[in-house]
């Protein structure tokens, strides 16, 4: 092992964990000010005490997503310059805004949020939460253009003299197809993430009947969220895919395992050395929407690809890109068969049955086991580019950082993670242990004001 490979291994470890905490800041900015709409609408007392319980624990998540965040900038100038100095001109106008006015707006009006309770007018609070939602959205927005131009690079040209990238066309980086088709798709899987995370924690009260009046309403938010969600993610995951056969055919066809070009290829459902199930035709369906279209092969690809970029192997990992590919697919359809099913059992104001809210508090893993392999795959299936077709991973490491160095960082990164895991487990569990928050009667018009004295008669 050498220094690329700890950092690579340090940057994935770092970034999947740090993306635990961001899809639920994108879902639960959402559905909490959707709470406080619903109360601020009906003055219904449930809406508020959940719009308060789910707060706290978006307030908790939302501040490990920041601290987690800031190690990702620096993991940049530590281990990864050279890929800085290259993507530096290009990446500067989506960070930018992302902390100049994605962050500062989520924080600004969280924090008059917070502290606003009974401060402010209903609406301007209401206001609050909404532009603190719309800010978590617009975050994702500019990281994922950013994210986006590495595997489909377009509106730049390289600089004959520095060899750097620098953008020629700003309009072209925001409209990059592959971030307007990836952009629904990560969303979807936040507000997925997020409806699994209210549904388990709704399902743990009901199971011990607490606040099971609460708690229903909660649960069928968070099991149609879940439904809602999981279609979205399934549509938008249909055409990423389909885009990704054109962009980056190398990565497609790692996931399929498929080795060599073919016409009505089937889709490959297990494949363990050479047992390999297939459904006839599908592959060639999903990939270019007819039963006997041809796909292309990681093989054929590769003789390819070297007459292109030049000797090399231009292979991903198979392995973690294949079986990434299959966790995805099943994590994601199992939320949202369990999504559909609590539904149906819930209508019309039934009583969830026990077996439901076991599942719904087991699969509380599913959807974040889903989005974490979704990256998983478009990360490893981008190898062993960094940005495709014009900067390798090999390239991108500091050049004058050793093995020692980035094994200290990792270490130290490891166990600063594990003492926040620590601290955000206990949070968590505390609050939703303590449930809802008891909601005091508004003073009725007048209340607590000194008597009128009486009319003087003249």
């Amino acid at each position: 092992m050498d220094a690329l490979d700890l950092a690579r291994w340090q940057f994935g470890v770092t970034t999947v964990y740090h993306f635990l905490f961001v899809p639920l800041t994108i879902g639960l900015s959402v559905l909490v000010a959707g709470l406080q709409t619903a109360w601020h609408r009906t003055g219904d007392e449930k809406y508020l005490r959940l719009t308060k319980f789910w707060g706290k624990l978006f307030l908790i998540n939302f501040a490990m997503g920041v601290v987690t965040g800031i190690v990702q900038e620096f993991q940049f100038g530590m281990n990864w310059s050279e890929y800085s100095k290259f993507v530096g001109d290009v990446f500067g106008a989506p960070l930018a805004l992302e902390g100049l006015l994605a962050f500062f707006l989520e924080s600004t009006f969280l924090g008059l949020w917070i502290f606003g309770w009974d401060r402010l007018p209903k609406r301007i609070h209401l206001a609050t939460i909404w532009c603190a939602a719309i800010g978590s959205n617009l975050s994702a927005f500019f990281i994922l253009v950013a994210n986006a131009w590495m595997r489909h690079p377009v509106g730049y040209e390289i600089d004959p003299v520095t060899g750097r990238a620098e953008m020629n066309d700003v309009v072209a980086v925001f409209t990059n197809p592959t971030a307007l088709i990836t952009i629904p798709h990560v969303v979807a899987g936040a507000f997925l993430a997020a409806g699994g995370f209210i549904a388990a924690i709704s399902a743990w009260h009901l199971l011990r009947r607490r606040e099971t009046g609460v708690f229903r309403t909660s649960l069928r938010l968070g099991l149609a969220v879940v439904a809602a969600a999981g279609l979205v993610s399934a549509v938008t995951g249909d055409l990423q895919g389909r885009m990704t056969v054109h962009d980056m055919p190398m990565k497609m066809a790692a996931a399929e395992g498929q080795a060599h070009d073919a016409e009505a290829a089937g889709f490959s459902v297990v494949k363990v050395g050479d047992f390999d199930l297939r459904v006839p035709y599908v592959q060639s369906f999903l990939a270019t929407g007819t039963l006997d279209g041809r796909v292309e092969g990681v093989e054929d690809i590769q003789k390819r690809y070297e007459k292109i970029f030049g000797p090399g192997d231009y292979r991903p990992n198979l392995t973690v890109v294949y079986w990434s590919f299959r966790f995805m697919i099943a994590f994601g359809m199992a939320s949202f068969g369990l999504g559909l099913l609590g539904l149906w059992f819930t209508r019309r104001r039934r009583t969830a049955p026990r077996w439901l809210l076991r599942a719904a508090l087991l699969a509380l893993p599913a959807p974040f086991a889903a989005i974490i392999t979704g990256w998983i795959l478009t990360e490893m299936g981008r190898q062993p580019w960094t940005v495709f077709g014009e900067l390798q991973t090999a390239a991108s490491v500091s050049p004058g950082v050793s093995l020692a160095q980035v094994a200290t960082s990792l270490t130290i990164f490891t166990l600063l993670y594990g003492a926040l895991a620590a601290v955000e487990g206990y949070l968590i569990v505390r609050h939703v242990k303590a449930g809802p928050p008891p909601v005091e009667p508004e003073p009725r018009e007048g209340a607590g004001e000194p008597a009128p004295e009486p009319a003087l008669m003249y």
